[in-house]
């Protein structure tokens, strides 16, 4: 009897060690998504990103678990980024350089992917493109371009206007290289610009009736987790009673109701997000995975709101238009 127990436990003892590792391995994946903004304005990049993961295999409930975390100001977000480092998921997807701010502070270990860095390097979130270092990588726009070729066809849009608006929120870390961008596009084109620096919902409005004021005659919205999921049909509401041409650094504002926007494919950007979350599960280094950047840009026009400026938009303008919504 003595013997038979003895056998068992060391039995017990070779055994269990294998069964841990087969219960952890049998453990789905957790993806922490660190989101600013509302649930609801972010549903689509939400879509894409499972769209993505479901394309590769990944089932949610059963090999990965995503944890949401959603802010509305800064300090929340940095909150939340750390409730995600305190559950101790394996990977944050972190969209942009807003998200990664938060999440770089609030971890040095856990990887973070991004979707649609303005600037990741510009911003210091990685040492390069080509080999990030640290814990971070993505995909990226090339966000001196993506300005320069905003203020270009809005200057083709209102060719008489000497000057622009400039929505921007100094909270976010691609704020500085998006000015600066800016700044070396508006001499080229011979404009003047009139910032307007935003940090909440509540500030819309004032930005808007300031620049209005300081004689701006088109706007240019700088793409952000604030402007862009955080009540972008005020936006272009303030665009048409300001009577101001607006053109946005997203797409989700001119289907709110904004006038243009020259961008990227931002659903197509997260959805290939997935690749890197994928390659990261499987034992990639961040540190090793070059950043992508986007390569193609998309012109979106709103007629309807046009018409609603009394703008006539050149039949050239929207014969390159990838997108036109009536």
């Amino acid at each position: 009897m003595r013997r038979r127990k003895f056998l068992g436990l060391i039995g017990g003892a070779l055994v269990s060690p294998i069964s841990l590792r087969a219960q952890e391995s049998a453990k789905p994946a957790r993806i922490g998504y660190l989101g600013f903004g509302t649930a609801a304005a972010t549903a689509t990049r939400v879509e894409a990103l499972r769209i993505g993961l479901n394309s590769l295999g990944y089932v949610e409930g059963k090999s990965i678990v995503i944890e949401f975390r959603w802010a509305e100001t800064p300090d929340q977000l940095r909150e939340c980024a750390a409730q995600l480092v305190g559950l101790h998921v394996d990977i944050i997807f972190a969209t942009s350089s807003t998200e990664v701010g938060a999440a770089k502070e609030a971890t040095k270990s856990i990887p973070i992917v991004f979707a649609t860095h303005a600037d990741p390097v510009g911003t210091g979130h990685v040492a390069s493109l080509a080999r990030p270092g640290g814990n971070i990588t993505g995909l990226s726009v090339v966000q001196s371009d993506l300005t320069a070729k905003a203020l270009e066809v809005l200057k083709e849009v209102v060719p008489k206007a000497t000057r622009f608006g400039i929505l921007s929120s100094p909270d976010v870390p691609s704020h500085a290289p998006t000015m600066s961008s800016a700044a070396v596009a508006a001499r080229k084109l011979g404009i003047t610009l009139h910032p307007a620096l935003v940090r909440s919902v509540e500030e819309f409005e004032e930005a808007f009736a300031t620049m209005a004021q300081a004689g701006a005659q088109a706007v240019f919205v700088a793409a952000s987790s604030l402007t862009v999921r955080s009540r972008p049909e005020l936006l272009a509401q303030l665009g048409l009673s300001h009577r101001l041409p607006t053109m946005f650094g997203a797409r989700d504002n001119v289907v709110a109701g904004g006038l243009m926007s020259h961008a990227p494919d931002q659903l197509a950007l997260t959805r290939r997000s997935a690749i890197y979350i994928d390659k990261i599960l499987k034992g990639s280094k961040p540190a090793d995975l070059p950043v992508e950047q986007a390569s193609q840009y998309q012109l979106t026009i709103n007629l309807t709101t046009a018409k609603g400026l009394g703008i006539a938009l050149s039949p050239e303008l929207l014969a390159r238009a990838d997108e036109v919504i009536e």
